[in-house]
């Protein structure tokens, strides 16, 4: 039988974004070197830089430049390579046993061309639904190409992806985002200026128009008209967040507090709430906002985008409204602020159901994956 690898296992993780910003996948792929490393599995981060200033340590390279791209009510990241000499002198020094592509796009595209090495992609996207891809078919089919010429396996994060790429013939899989238990769990301290006695809801995440903050603000206003004694924390930053400060401020909506973005404490705002929301609309492939509310213990509340549907099942989809339907997210939300019996009770569901995401286990079936496919295109050789 083949081996895989014929040394010590080395892998570059390429993510297809800066880290200039917060993000999911600059989560996903901190997490998941964190844990190789607890393994002892040498790894290194490859980075599209953004800015001259951006530093990072040992364990991080750049190659590459992003520059902002709005695209379909998000910000995304065009990157490019503009000194393709430089992947062949990085390529060259680092020796890399596996490089792990995360999202994918010009530059992802210039290293594969000149990789020796298994090719794997982690696809954390939705464009089931994009305009673009609508638009113009031939892009998605000269994606597809490209992957199945020299991309060797390719995970999904959830199960709805895996139809894009039914035509791909090497391995694929779905293993989901996962979740740091350490982190994110009932122990963290509270915020003190909101343990005031009134029920926090919270929204995490960037003020565009996918991530659909108007939609929870409109069901906070209904709701608030209720009951004086809930409160919405809003933390994130974002192209709509001025448009969202006006319908406040116009509707003279009280007990809506703005908070900066902020990663270094952000799990002492899931422990400070009450109810955790994310009224994303569409373009959501997972949902880790929604993992690191319910590992802290908390009930959640959400639009049904293809993602969350796949994380919020069993009693969680009971919480799910139709995306944009802000009233009948605003009856989720009621359900909870009147009844602590059920949110106790959401909350240990979603308890429960974060264990199965611990990290330690993700990795594993990353590096077991790894393994596969490296066999595979050992044997083929």
């Amino acid at each position: 039988m083949s081996s895989f690898p014929p040394q010590k296992l080395k892998v570059g993780f390429f993510p297809l974004h800066s880290f200039a910003k917060p993000g999911g996948v600059k989560r996903h792929v901190l997490a998941l070197q964190n844990e190789f490393q607890a393994k002892g599995v040498l790894s290194k981060i490859v980075l599209p830089r953004r800015h001259l200033s951006e530093k990072y340590g040992k364990n991080f390279a750049f190659l590459g430049t992003a520059f902002d791209l709005p695209l379909e009510g998000t910000q995304s990241d065009f990157t490019v390579c503009f000194n393709p000499l430089a992947i062949d002198r990085l390529l060259s020094r680092e020796r890399f046993t596996v490089l792990h592509f995360h999202n994918f796009g010009l530059h992802s595209w210039q290293i594969l061309e000149k990789s020796k090495a298994v090719n794997i992609l982690t696809f954390h996207a939705d464009i089931t639904s994009s305009k673009i891809f609508k638009t113009f078919p031939f892009l998605l089919d000269r994606f597809k190409k490209i992957l199945a010429h020299r991309m060797h396996g390719i995970i999904c994060v959830a199960p709805f992806q895996l139809e894009l790429f039914r035509e791909f013939r090497g391995p694929k899989i779905v293993i989901p985002n996962g979740i740091d238990l350490s982190e994110f769990n009932a122990d963290v301290p509270k915020i003190k200026k909101y343990a005031d006695g009134k029920l926090n809801i919270l929204f995490v995440g960037r003020a565009e128009e996918r991530k659909g903050l108007i939609y929870l603000i409109r069901a906070f206003g209904l709701l608030r008209k209720q009951n004086n004694r809930i409160r919405l924390l809003v933390v994130g930053e974002g192209p709509r967040l001025p448009e969202c400060k006006n319908f406040v401020r116009k509707n003279m909506i009280p007990g809506v507090v703005f908070e900066k973005a902020v990663e270094k404490n952000i799990n002492q705002y899931y422990n400070t709430c009450d109810i955790f929301v994310s009224p994303a609309i569409f373009g959501e492939s997972f949902g880790i906002v929604l993992l690191e509310a319910m590992a802290t213990g908390k009930p959640v509340a959400a639009f049904a985008n293809e993602g969350y549907k796949n994380v919020l099942t069993g009693k969680g989809k009971d919480f799910l409204a139709k995306p944009r339907d802000w009233r009948a997210l605003a009856a989720r939300l009621e359900i909870l602020i009147r009844s602590e019996t059920k949110r106790k009770k959401m909350g240990e569901w979603g308890f429960r159901e974060a264990q199965k995401y611990a990290w330690p286990k993700i990795a594993e079936r990353v590096l077991d994956f790894y393994g596969k496919v490296g066999r595979m295109k050992t044997a083929a050789k």
